[in-house]
């Protein structure tokens, strides 16, 4: 039977470069939301960890049946009875190549969906920050939604967001709520993140939930931080004002969902069309 209202909550973070640490403070933070009551948690991408050093990011990183995180997330969700989104992991899928796969835990502790990113951070911004993701990451292919008891569940990683097709074809594939575990720069971060975010809710009718990392890490990097819920209507429902590792929860009401599409019910409204070029 399905809940179409429960309490959810968003996990912030500053992963460092020690996967034990982050793990450790992880479980705390999870174990907080639950204490609050939230039948739903999502923590933000790299929740094990982030490093920039590829020499030592394959040195860290494990193929999934050796990777210790994912066993201690499994544990945790039963522990506590509550559906877990693990926001990413970094999974080793060859050699040379890393996935950034985001997981969908049961309160049973088994895995019920996971989700490689699709679109890889290869970016040069402005003062002389550059990022090349592809260079460590292979990207995935597929799009990714769960059926649960607290709706269908469709999951994304960070800069997915700028690609709204994306979230678009899961929406009109039923989802009801969007995950977007981030660690979106600061630079970015303070121009676009709360519009985009709010831009895909109003465009999908799907609750938004997009826990973020925060602060100057131990690898150098500087994330925005501001874990972010956002409602089908497009109102901000809940938030972690700034950059500091904590917890916030909030309700979810699915009616909402089916609301904010009936009153504008573009996801039925496409139309076949054509570019045509000056003069045709």
């Amino acid at each position: 039977m399905s809940e179409t209202t429960f309490t959810a909550g968003l996990v912030q973070m500053r992963s460092g470069r020690d996967p034990e640490a982050n793990l450790a403070e992880a479980r705390r933070l999870v174990g907080d939301a639950a204490a609050a009551g939230a039948k739903l948690v999502v923590t933000p991408e790299m929740t094990s960890m982030l490093e920039t050093r590829s020499r030592d990011l394959f040195a860290k990183a494990k193929t999934e049946p050796d990777n210790e995180s994912l066993p201690m997330f499994r544990a945790l969700a039963e522990e506590q009875g509550i559906w877990l989104v693990v926001g990413s992991l970094p999974i080793k899928v060859s050699d040379d190549k890393i996935a950034n796969r985001s997981y969908l835990i049961g309160p049973d502790g088994e895995v019920a969906a996971h989700y490689d990113k699709i679109h890889m951070f290869d970016v040069d911004l402005a003062g002389g920050e550059s990022y090349r993701e592809s260079k460590n990451y292979e990207p995935g292919e597929r799009a990714v939604c769960a059926d649960t008891p607290l709706g269908r569940i469709g999951l994304t990683v960070c800069y997915d967001l700028r690609f709204p097709h994306l979230y678009r074809a899961l929406a009109r594939a039923g989802a009801d709520i969007l995950t977007i575990p981030a660690a979106f720069t600061r630079k970015t971060g303070a121009a676009h993140w709360h519009v985009l975010l709010r831009a895909r809710a109003i465009e999908t009718g799907c609750y938004v939930l997009a826990p973020a990392q925060g602060g100057v890490h131990e690898c150098g990097r500087e994330t925005y931080g501001h874990s972010l819920a956002v409602a089908p209507w497009g109102e901000i429902v809940a938030e972690i004002d700034g950059e500091e590792p904590g917890v916030t929860t909030f309700e979810i009401d699915l009616a909402a969902v089916q609301a904010a599409r009936q009153a504008v019910p573009s996801l039925i409204h496409d139309r076949d069309w054509h570019l045509s070029e000056p003069g045709a």
